[in-house]
């Protein structure tokens, strides 16, 4: 929840907030179409293979920028910790389950399961944060299970189509939710932006040695593929992963990551939008019911409505003055 402690900081900590809103929103309709590149690029690689190698592109990336804004150091002590357990839940297995889960189920499938994030966050940073959302915002992360649910059970022909790939998805899921919790402990002494680097650095290298074993020909299989394919990996590797998760994982320090995982829902329709645009898979009425419901769990859910009532509340007792 966003505090307001005047009316002229209320106004700035609000254009703040508001530019971080955006930014996360901008960053959702990249990871929805990321859904639908991540689909292309595991048809025509090894999966762990080339999510390794995207994820090292993503990171090193992140390290050129940092570069240039001198953020870059050597974590300290404990801040090695959360590094390595952000990389454990983050890259390793978020990804690992993520590239296998998409070979076996569809982008929309996908993208829909990947919109139960904010639920499990909340679960999480209740849990472990002992950080309560408040009613309005409770009642929001309920509106964006329910979108989220609608659209799976009545787009999707219900449970019948649940597989093994489904569950993979889910798992990816889970860790990229326990991951956010890492990430908010850890902004408390380290650039989130600077964990992320390392995150995906480190990550990258487990999910390679991984891949050896599970992929003896990964590396054959870079070989022999079209541009194109190369374009969409980039793409994914620089905007989406790279740029996307260090912007991400910023704003979990600046909202908290009950707040911010509440934007995920958004990711579950932008998937839906790149799957149709991209891969000729069915958007259905039914859709954009569970987008009706999924908007305003993220109105309620991300604190946005509180402030606005908080200022509104302010002004008129102002006026009255």
């Amino acid at each position: 929840m966003v505090a307001i402690k005047s009316s002229g900081g209320a106004s700035r900590l609000n254009k703040k907030t508001r530019n971080t809103y955006l930014v996360v929103i901008f960053v959702m309709l990249m990871w929805g179409i990321n859904v639908s590149a991540l689909k292309v690029i595991v048809e025509n690689f090894m999966p762990i293979t080339i999510t390794s190698l995207r994820i090292l592109t993503a990171g090193l990336v992140v390290f050129i920028i940092l570069t240039f804004t001198k953020l870059v150091r050597l974590p300290k002590n404990k801040e090695w910790f959360y590094v390595v357990g952000g990389s454990i839940f983050s890259v390793v297995m978020h990804h690992y389950f993520l590239a296998s889960g998409l070979t076996m189920t569809s982008a929309t499938n996908a993208g829909l399961i990947l919109g139960m994030g904010p639920v499990l966050t909340v679960i999480f940073a209740t849990i472990i944060l002992k950080r309560k959302p408040t009613i309005l915002q409770f009642i929001g992360f309920i509106l964006g299970f329910i979108g989220v649910s609608f659209t799976v059970l009545a787009g999707n022909g219900g449970l019948n189509t649940i597989n093994i790939g489904d569950f993979y998805i889910l798992l990816a899921i889970l860790a990229q939710a326990l991951s956010f919790i890492v990430i908010k402990q850890a902004a408390e002494t380290m650039d989130p932006r600077l964990l992320t680097g390392y995150m995906l650095v480190i990550g990258s290298i487990v999910l390679f040695l991984i891949s050896l074993g599970t992929e003896p020909k990964g590396i054959a299989s870079l070989g022999n593929v079209d541009y194109s394919i190369w374009l969409v990996f980039l793409f994914s590797a620089i905007i989406a992963t790279g740029v996307g998760h260090m912007t991400y994982n910023y704003a979990i320090s600046q909202l908290g990551p009950a707040e911010t995982s509440i934007f995920l829902n958004l990711n579950t329709f932008f998937s839906l939008i790149g799957a149709a645009i991209f891969l000729n898979e069915a958007i259905l009425f039914s859709h954009f019911i569970g987008l009706i419901f999924i908007v305003s769990g993220v109105i309620f859910g991300s604190g946005g409505l509180e402030a606005w009532m908080i200022q509104r509340r302010r002004k008129h007792i102002f006026k009255k003055r």
